[in-house]
């Protein structure tokens, strides 16, 4: 099994150093792709891997950064064939429907859950298929895609204003390659927001999606053999020129960087690649600074396992037990 680092960047706004967020599984030649922020495709294809194995989609949540290019795999491989085309319809899994009215102009009723967002991106984007079907040189993307809304467990009474109430974790799918399993992580307003493990004969990974610090989280990657977790060094944020409001509002949505060992030494993980790093751009915080905070972060955890800083098209082997300190 391999972990494939897409994009490493936090967002919005869009830099030219990093891409979107965004990772991909390789289990047993399948790949299963963890959110599909701004460049998804393009980094998908850079990194080696095949249409035609692209096996499913997990959307943590539907914030911009986490799904701008969702919508362009299958729009892009409508009527594609050999290795630029799907190989079968791929499996789908991103949040139901949030429970609260839209406050978006042109956009009347409840917010979307993922379902219905992807019927609404096929209709905004129904041109180009359509040409191309009169044409008889494409198909409906649609027909590409098997959508679910993952729904947390009504018994927790998990809502909008609920959004992450200590729970057990669920089976979202599992088939011959994967049991994926999902909780709930606090997110500020968006819900339901999910970090996702995947257990496999290889080894076991947890993305944390974007999450504030939260005992789901750790209760979510007990004993995984890689967490991979956001990451955010507050200090880095004072030469962007945001508002105090915006700094409130991600220091209380997000999880600073010198956590991130304790959290990965309470849920006994093997690994802990960081990603997500806000902010992202190197001229703000370098490299070597990532990786000074996730050394002196392990220190003081006496974390034991490694600590690697996510990079764009990092490649990181996973075989049970191999990454453990």
């Amino acid at each position: 099994m391999s972990l494939v680092l897409l994009g490493t960047n936090s967002g919005p706004p869009p830099l030219a150093n990093r891409y979107g967020t965004s990772s991909a599984l390789v289990i047993n030649g399948r790949t299963y792709v963890v959110d599909c922020g701004r460049g998804a495709v393009t980094q998908y294809l850079r990194a080696g891997l095949s249409m035609p194995s692209l096996a499913g989609i997990f959307l943590t949540h539907l914030h911009a950064d986490h799904i701008v290019d969702y919508y362009s795999f299958p729009l892009l491989s409508a009527g594609a064939s050999g290795a630029q085309g799907f190989r079968t319809p791929v499996s789908v899994y991103g949040p139901g429907p949030a429970g609260i009215p839209s406050t978006v102009a042109g956009a009347p009723g409840p917010v979307p859950g993922t379902v219905e967002m992807t019927q609404l991106a096929g209709q905004a984007y129904a041109a180009a298929p359509t040409f191309f079907m009169t044409e008889h040189i494409g198909i409906d993307p649609a027909t590409l895609l098997d959508v679910h809304d993952v729904l947390p467990p009504t018994a927790i009474g998990a809502s909008a204003t609920n959004t992450a109430p200590t729970m057990r974790p669920f089976t979202v799918m599992e088939n011959d390659d994967v049991k994926v399993s999902a909780i709930l992580v606090p997110h500020g307003a968006a819900f339901p927001a999910y970090a996702y493990r995947f257990d496999t004969d290889h080894g076991s990974v947890v993305f944390s999606g974007d999450t504030a610090i939260t005992l789901n989280t750790i209760t979510l990657a007990r004993n995984a053999d890689v967490l991979v977790h956001e990451a955010l060094y507050p200090d880095g944020l004072a030469s962007l020129g945001l508002p105090q409001s915006l700094i409130d509002h991600i220091l209380a949505t997000h999880t600073d960087v010198t956590e991130l060992g304790r959290i990965a030494a309470e849920a006994g993980a093997g690994a802990l690649v960081a990603t997500h790093l806000s902010p992202g751009n190197p001229a703000a915080v370098s490299d070597a600074t990532w990786r000074r905070l996730l050394r002196d972060s392990a220190h003081r955890s006496d974390y034991g396992g490694r600590m690697l800083l996510g990079t764009d098209l990092m490649h990181v082997p996973v075989r049970r037990g191999a990454l453990r300190g």
